[in-house]
């Protein structure tokens, strides 16, 4: 039992880092092109990479059951973005997006605590490690008080990648590849039938390209960790771990791009190296 846990928290911070990495990537494109674009293209290429992982692997095709909640959990991922991303335009980004995240990972807990029962006291205390490294390290100084489009649009966003998470959870235990697959069509689908109503189709510009690639293979990456971990251990620790993914793209950002840290986000990355050393007693 211990050697599966163990297995569930090196596979939800393989996800962190792929998520991170994938993130940092997407950010660095998004600058040179549309977000929503660098996001479908990401779709697109886990469309190409998850049947081919089915194949080397030897999935085979899972229960009608399983495909719907692949189904569910991309509709609930890129339903998610466009919350957040509307949210992020109308509202405060920072705020936007931390509240969202702190959201995000509430749910599963919550949905884990219902289904798997109440994990250890070292466990419950790494996941408030967590929350307050998350919190720390993306939020930023903005200077002033919430508003309404703040709350809404997060709490929107929040609820959408927690359920994400959680259909995730139900598809893992017989497959993981094929819902994969079956989540980043209807992801592609919903996406593109939004940036048609909207008329956000933009063409890559082409130094953007390889990044945009980059951001593709690790953000899929990042979806196959979780599944991974969600089906070797918990939920809630799979959440947990892979939502230290903003700690990883901060990082890079501060390596790569010379972004300076403030003391609050410092304080942030060391609570999130405590939160994984507490999970994973």
């Amino acid at each position: 039992m211990l050697v599966i846990e163990n297995l569930a928290v090196i596979l939800g911070l393989a996800s962190a880092l792929s998520w991170g990495v994938g993130d940092f990537a997407g950010g660095y494109a998004a600058k040179r092109t549309s977000a929503y674009t660098v996001v479908l293209i990401t779709q697109i290429i886990g469309i190409i990479i998850f049947p081919i992982l089915a194949f080397v692997f030897s999935e085979s095709l899972p229960p009608l059951n399983n495909l719907i909640w692949g189904a569910l959990a991309g509709f609930f991922g890129a339903a998610g973005l466009i919350a957040l991303y509307m949210g992020m335009a109308k509202g405060k980004m920072s705020i936007v997006a931390t509240l969202a995240a702190v959201i995000a990972m509430i749910i599963p807990v919550i949905y884990s605590a219902l289904t798997e029962g109440i994990p250890s006291i070292f466990k419950i205390t790494g996941f408030i490690f967590a929350f307050i490294g998350i919190w720390s390290i993306v939020r930023m100084n903005t200077g002033a008080n919430l508003n309404i489009k703040d709350l809404e649009y997060s709490l929107i966003a929040g609820i959408l990648f927690g359920l994400f998470y959680i259909s995730i959870d139900n598809f893992s235990t017989t497959a993981i590849y094929w819902p994969l697959t079956v989540s980043r069509i209807s992801a592609f689908i919903l996406l593109t039938g939004f940036m048609i109503l909207t008329k956000n189709i933009k063409k890559p510009r082409s130094d953007a390209i390889l990044v945009v690639i980059l951001a593709g293979l690790f953000n899929t990456g990042g979806a196959a960790f979780f599944a991974l971990a969600s089906e070797a251990g918990r939920l809630d620790i799979a959440t947990i771990l892979s939502s230290l993914s903003p700690a990883v793209t901060v990082l890079l950002a501060c390596i790569l791009l010379k972004e300076q840290l403030a003391l609050r986000q410092w304080i942030g990355v060391i609570a999130a190296l405590s939160a994984i050393i507490l999970i994973s007693i």
